[in-house]
């Protein structure tokens, strides 16, 4: 494990219950409470990035986890793996050759942990085009992010497991310049505006980008809009990357940490709702049989279209981030004025985020000092948070959000 931990001991977080109420529309936002990034964008990318201004800063309070939401049935989830009690996984010698550093597990295949880890843009809008999505019951890794049009969209890291289908793929954003980077891994995407695919193909990923003319990608031939007809084989897509002689293992700067013993403290969070603006409202109901989050998006049961089975994450991390328009590259103009720039998801530096584990809640920060690091996190003391033997879900809040979020105990 880097000993960077012990760098942000003088930094002098602030950690805070968060006052979270769900959030029904745009009108009533005010920020969740975020520790504003104290690394320059320029140490974490390799292009200059916009300086946040704002005309107020979130304020810090603690305050009570205000429960309101409708209860759902009970989850009947099965877990995808059972990690055996008092297993700690705290440095890179701990996961030998045999265990996947993105979820602490087991592999069945060892041999898989020497390819390039792949993530891949899934769409989840609208629904009735995009939703069951295939494959994502068997990412390592999924992360849910705004944009621009406020809607939601996947970014699935696929490292240990081969799925046999994963879709809709759709097109990539400014934040799969970033997320790439973290885990050395190739970006599969459908394409991308020309301004953001311009960010994207300059930047130090732009030589592992999978685009839909690559082996590995394939429409469906549904009847349904074109642009949500593609879909990928992952074996396709790593020859695809062995073409480009890219198909190497990952070379991780950073780790994170695991443990099957829940760290002390945390308050009870059995279910979480979380408002994406007014489009998306996701939910997750932790199961105590299986110590299991399962996911809901919009009242109706997240099910991975490969096997039938909803979706369940070990831990669910709450990441806000600051959001900012990219005044430096315009999307679209108007009369010879922009009018449209894409949104810069900063997830360089750090912040706040609560992780969601074993029923409970952990407010900790976010790290991230350097390009090619992972998100690690720690608690008041400076100390790693380490999260449970298992796959996870982030969920990227933007900063401005009024409320977000409901946690229920």
């Amino acid at each position: 494990m880097s000993r960077k931990w012990f760098t942000f001991l003088c930094l002098g977080s602030v950690f805070v219950l968060l006052n979270l109420a769900v959030a029904c529309n745009n009108a009533d936002e005010r920020p969740l409470p975020t520790i504003a990034p104290t690394l320059s964008a320029s140490a974490a990318t390799d292009t200059p990035a916009i300086v946040p201004t704002f005309t107020q800063e979130p304020t810090a309070e603690i305050a009570e986890i205000v429960a309101t939401a409708t209860p759902f049935p009970t989850v009947t989830a099965v877990p995808t793996s059972t990690p055996l009690p008092g297993i700690e996984l705290t440095a890179p010698e701990d996961f030998g050759t045999d265990r996947n550093p993105l979820t602490g597990e087991i592999v069945a295949e060892p041999e898989n942990l020497l390819r390039r880890p792949l993530a891949i843009k899934v769409s989840n809008s609208p629904p009735q085009y995009a939703r069951p999505q295939n494959g994502l019951s068997q990412a390592d890794l999924v992360f849910e992010h705004v944009t621009e049009a406020d809607i939601t969209r996947f970014t699935a890291i696929f490292y240990s497991q081969t799925p046999p289908d994963i879709g809709p793929v759709r097109s990539a954003r400014l934040i799969d310049k970033e997320l790439p980077a973290m885990y050395d891994a190739a970006l599969a995407m459908s394409g991308a505006h020309p301004v953001v695919s311009q960010r994207l193909h300059g930047s130090d990923i732009g030589d592992r980008i999978l685009r839909s003319h690559e082996t590995g990608f394939y429409r469906t031939g549904e009847d349904k809009p074109w642009e949500h007809t593609l879909h990928a084989d992952p074996a396709g897509l790593w020859q695809a990357i062995a073409a480009h002689d890219e198909n190497r293992p990952p070379e991780f700067t950073s780790w994170m940490t695991f443990s099957t013993i829940p760290p002390q403290g945390g308050a009870p969070a059995n279910r979480v709702q979380i408002a994406y603006d007014t489009y998306t409202l996701v939910e997750w109901v932790y199961n105590p049989a299986n110590g299991r989050y399962a996911r809901w998006a919009d009242g109706e049961a997240t099910i991975d279209a490969n096997n039938g089975e909803q979706i369940t994450a070990a831990n669910v991390i709450l990441l806000t981030a600051i959001h900012e328009k990219d005044h430096s590259i315009c999307m679209t103009h108007s009369n010879g004025v922009c009018s449209d720039w894409p949104i810069e998801i900063q997830i360089w530096g750090q912040g706040s985020a609560i992780i969601l584990r074993d029923g409970k809640q952990y407010p900790v920060t976010w790290l991230r000092e350097n390009r090619s690091d992972m998100f690690t996190f720690v608690d008041a003391e400076g100390n790693p948070l380490p999260l449970q033997i298992g796959n996870s879900w982030f969920q990227i809040l933007p900063h401005y959000y009024e409320n977000p979020v409901t946690i229920s105990p």
